[in-house]
């Protein structure tokens, strides 16, 4: 059983980003491969948070470069992801509880497309305003994409 299908509908025609959405859900997919094998699904796991450590932290490094606020909903939404995606390992390594992994692999299917349809998309849309390249890492108009509101996305953002 496939955890999370790839359709056209995630796809923000930012190629490095599309990219790493398409390994997030690989990884998200091998995870939940192992859950229903009955294997040990902790390596799949291991990669996943990895991934999804560099998959957060490449786009922060984008928000800052493009004038997003520091402490925007985008990135506190990534800190709760991941502190929820570590206590779940930590559960299945000091508690050998693994029913949390279980529980995220459907939370995280469910909330990926959300996710990437408002923050991710008004990430793109900032990038784009405000010039920047991913590849070279420089932003034409920081100014252009500030008076944008570089926010996150969400009708609760104050941007």
């Amino acid at each position: 059983m496939t955890t999370l299908a790839w359709t056209d509908a995630l796809t923000l025609n930012q190629p490095t980003l599309d990219h790493t959405h398409q390994e997030f859900v690989e990884h998200l997919n091998a995870f939940g491969d192992a859950l229903d094998a009955g294997i040990d699904a902790l390596p799949a796991y291991h990669a996943l948070l990895a991934h999804t450590e560099a998959h957060f932290a490449m786009e922060e490094d984008w928000m800052a470069r493009c004038g997003f606020e520091p402490q925007n909903c985008h990135a506190s939404q990534h800190a709760m992801v991941l502190n929820v995606m570590r206590e779940a390992l930590r559960y299945a390594n000091e508690l050998n509880d693994r029913e949390p992994l279980n529980i995220l692999r459907t939370e995280l299917a469910g909330w990926f497309p959300q996710h990437a349809e408002m923050m991710d998309a008004a990430l793109v849309w900032t990038m784009q305003q405000a010039g920047f390249d991913p590849t070279t890492g420089e932003c034409r108009d920081v100014a252009t994409a500030e008076a944008v509101g570089a926010g996150c996305g969400a009708s609760s953002c104050g941007h």
